[in-house]
């Protein structure tokens, strides 16, 4: 099964779909609602860091990579190389999915470069120094006032652009699957996918004010 890069192949395209969702899509979902703790307060931020910092740094490094990045790099690399080839012609044919199409291309770009940005600055930078008070309730509250909080306004269009594109990447999913093969099957999901980006969105910047609405405790930081 090889792979030209001046053309898209069709499995790849169904693998490329699949790993959108699965599991790069149930993580998501999964670390939006974790980070949502932060609603409860530091104590119930921080235990969930905790409980993942239980695990030797080295095994949860392991399944990082082969669960979430090795399947995220390739979904990323093999979607620029799709917008990269693809025909945007929304100026020509407004249908409502044509312009699906078009912003599920445009948020991918933006992701890709949100995420270098956000696993740099979390993730990253624990593995990097072995700490994992750098991303524990405190620290996660001074790194998004950075800047003028200009980096909590960029995550908060990054959780935007995410949640759109998964939850339109869940609509293009059962098309490219067969799983929604007539009009009203295909419009029926469209409408999910409607109420799963506002569901979703809604979610991640209810995370983000969670670190806002608490004190950290004294000598957090």
């Amino acid at each position: 099964m090889s792979l030209a890069l001046n053309r898209e192949n069709f499995v790849w395209h169904k693998l490329h779909s699949l790993a959108g969702i699965i599991p790069v899509g149930f993580y998501m979902l999964q670390h939006l609602t974790l980070n949502s703790f932060s609603l409860a307060g530091e104590s119930q931020f921080n235990g969930v860091i905790n409980f993942f910092g239980s695990i030797p740094w080295y095994i949860l490094l392991a399944m990082e990579i082969a669960l979430i990045w090795v399947p995220l790099v390739f979904h990323a690399g093999y979607g620029l190389l799709i917008t990269n080839r693809a025909d945007i012609n929304v100026g020509h044919y407004k249908y409502a999915q044509n312009w699906m199409y078009t912003i599920q291309r445009y948020t991918g770009i933006f992701l890709f470069l949100f995420l270098i940005l956000h696993v740099s600055m979390t993730t990253g930078n624990k593995y990097l120094h072995h700490d994992d008070g750098l991303i524990m309730y405190a620290a996660m509250q001074q790194m998004l006032s950075q800047w003028g909080h200009l980096l909590l306004f960029i995550y908060i269009l990054g959780v935007a652009t995410a949640s759109y594109h998964l939850s339109f990447g869940v609509w293009n999913f059962c098309i490219r699957w067969g799983i929604t093969i007539s009009e009203e099957a295909q419009a029926r999901v469209q409408r999910f996918s409607v109420w799963m980006f506002v569901v979703v969105t809604l979610l991640g910047w209810a995370a983000l004010l969670g670190f806002f609405i608490h004190t950290p405790s004294a000598g957090a930081i």
